[in-house]
Formats: structure tokens, sequence, C-alpha cells
């Protein structure tokens, strides 16, 4: 595999394009290609053996392009699917969880939340980690059920989006956490409103970051870190409408290639 090649990424949507800034961040001159499967967004709702099979599909894009490591940007992929891929293809993946570990190590009140869909809190991924982490703490989950299809549109701040908001807080705010885990690579993408409905105290975490860490942690290690100095590639192919991705990636409006393509 060569290190000029470029990191492959996939989602369920567009939301893992929250976790493609903060890889471009910190490796500005890999090439990347991101695959956003918003034709069967979101993948929460669906059964295991489905999500391996969209997983499997998306890799196998991603490998034909020639991509030398692939990140799969999606929690519910992640926990379903993650450890079927690593069976079958050679290439390093890198997997997104809810970062339950760091929230269960800084809680004061013993109590914290977690917003993710149905497929990442019922995998059995999901349940090993938080019961090895979260002994004598307050776990309260969450199902972000409409999150998604919203955010997928880009409507990232309508009365809809706040009444969801407002009744998935309702219960952590009442078991008084003081972190709000987001388990699910579209909700960064909340923040802002996040921050204007929650008490200041209430620390909110993704994952964005440790994954970055991780795949440059990863590439170094199996000698895959692009040693050219260059405006790399960067683009982002999608099975629906672009119009989303446009919005999420105006920052990088110039820099990036956005295409709408069958995988």
């Amino acid at each position: 595999m060569k290190a000029e090649a470029p990191i492959g990424i996939f989602d369920s949507g567009v939301g893992g394009t929250s976790i493609w800034k903060e890889i471009h961040q910190l490796l500005p001159y890999e090439h990347t290609l991101y695959l956003a499967d918003s034709q069967y967004a979101p993948y929460g709702n669906r059964p295991k053996e489905e999500i391996i099979s969209l997983s499997k599909k998306n890799t196998e894009y991603l490998l034909e392009k020639g991509s030398k490591i692939i990140v799969v940007a999606c929690n519910t992929a992640t926990t379903n699917a993650i450890s079927q891929l690593r069976s079958e293809y050679e290439v390093p993946f890198i997997g997104i969880e809810p970062a339950i570990k760091p929230a269960a190590l800084k809680t004061k009140t013993k109590s914290i939340g977690i917003l993710a869909t149905k497929g990442t809190l019922s995998s059995e991924l999901f349940h090993k980690t938080a019961e090895s982490v979260t002994y004598g703490i307050k776990l309260t989950e969450v199902v972000g059920e409409g999150l998604v299809p919203l955010i997928e549109k880009g409507n990232l701040d309508t009365p809809e989006l706040h009444a969801l908001l407002q009744r998935y807080l309702k219960p952590m705010l009442e078991a008084r956490i003081d972190h709000l885990v987001l388990g699910c690579s579209h909700y960064p993408y909340l923040v802002p409103l996040l921050r204007d409905m929650l008490p200041e105290d209430v620390k909110i975490i993704d994952s964005g970051e440790a994954v970055a860490r991780q795949t440059q942690a990863v590439l170094r290690q199996h000698d895959l870190l692009n040693p050219k100095k260059e405006d790399p590639k960067l683009q982002f192919y999608t099975n629906a409408q672009e119009n989303t991705l446009h919005l999420l990636l105006k920052d990088h409006a110039e820099k990036v290639q956005i295409e709408k393509k069958k995988f």
C-alpha cells in the first residue's frame, strides 16, 4: 500500500464529516475519500446483518478507489460491523465508539448521559464498553430518534429539532448529568443548540478528536503517513442529494470535490 494513497472514510450519511474535519485538521496533507451513504441513513434502525452488508459495500468501494486505511465514521457501523470487516479485509480499520470512558472518569455527579442511535445502544460492543467503565455511575441512555434525518436534510435549527432535543434531554437533566456523550457522528452538528439548552456545567463529549489521533497513530505504525507536503485531494461522494454536504463543508468549499455517485 502506498503512503500517497487516500484515507477512506464512510458513514451512514453526512454526519461523519464531523470526523473528517478532525482528521483533516490533524493530517492536512492526507488525501481523503469520503462516502456519505445517505440513501440508507440512518443505519441505527436497521438489523445487524443489513448494517454489516452496507458496511462491506462501502468498504469494497473505498478499496477499489485505493484507500490505504478505512475510518468507519459511524457509531452504529462500528459497534455492529467492524469486527466482521477486520476479519474479511486486510486494510487497517479505525472505528468510532461513544466516548463513555472519559466521561466516566471525569464525572463529579456520578451521572452521565448518552445520546445515540438504537443500533449503537443495543449493540453488544456498546454494552461491553459501558459495563467496563461505568461501575457506580448512573448512565442515562436516550435514543435520538428522528435527529439523523433532520441533519441529513440540513435542518440544524428548526422548531422540530428543538422539540426533539428538549424531549431527549429531559430525563438526563432529571438525572443530574454533568457529561453528555454524543454517540452518533451526526450529533456534533447539534452542539450549538445543545449548549444553549444545557446548564453551563454539563460537558459535551464526542469522539472526533480521538478518532483523528488514532488514525494518525495507525498510519504511523504502518509507515503510511503521506510524506508529500502538498495540497491534498479531498473527495466526497454521496448517493443522495449533495446540498447538505455543501452546507456542512462550506468552510472548505474551495478545497473539496463533492459528487453524487452510485455505490
